[in-house]
């Protein structure tokens, strides 16, 4: 007699490789709002170090209520240098006395972000 041989298969179910993944790392930024004083229809903008220093990058507001110019920017924890252009002249913030000397022989202002 033929007898039909059987088998027993057991197909292992092996799971799909796992992609490792490159852990987020969400940096927390804050509004940082920066104020200048000056008279109303002045062209006031804010460079730094967190925007590459373009003059031309982030205008600034006149808040008449207030009668100061003002912007905020989002910032993670760390140092920043910046200045503000007023009408086309550079100048560091009057009212921040923390400041380093720059590559131009002036000063740029320091904030601190904690």
């Amino acid at each position: 007699m033929n007898k039909k041989a059987t088998r027993k298969c057991t197909v292992a179910k092996v799971a799909a490789p796992v992609k490792a993944r490159a852990a987020k790392k969400t940096v927390a930024k804050k509004p940082v709002t920066f104020t200048f004083h000056a008279e109303k229809g002045k062209d006031v903008f804010l460079a730094g170090s967190f925007n590459g220093w373009d003059p031309a990058a982030k205008k600034m507001a006149f808040k008449a209520r207030k009668n100061v110019y003002e912007t905020s920017v989002n910032l993670a924890a760390g140092d920043y240098e910046y200045k503000f252009v007023v009408d086309g002249s550079w100048c560091a913030d009057p009212e921040n006395v923390n400041c380093v000397q720059n590559d131009q022989g002036t000063f740029n202002s320091v904030i601190t972000v904690k």
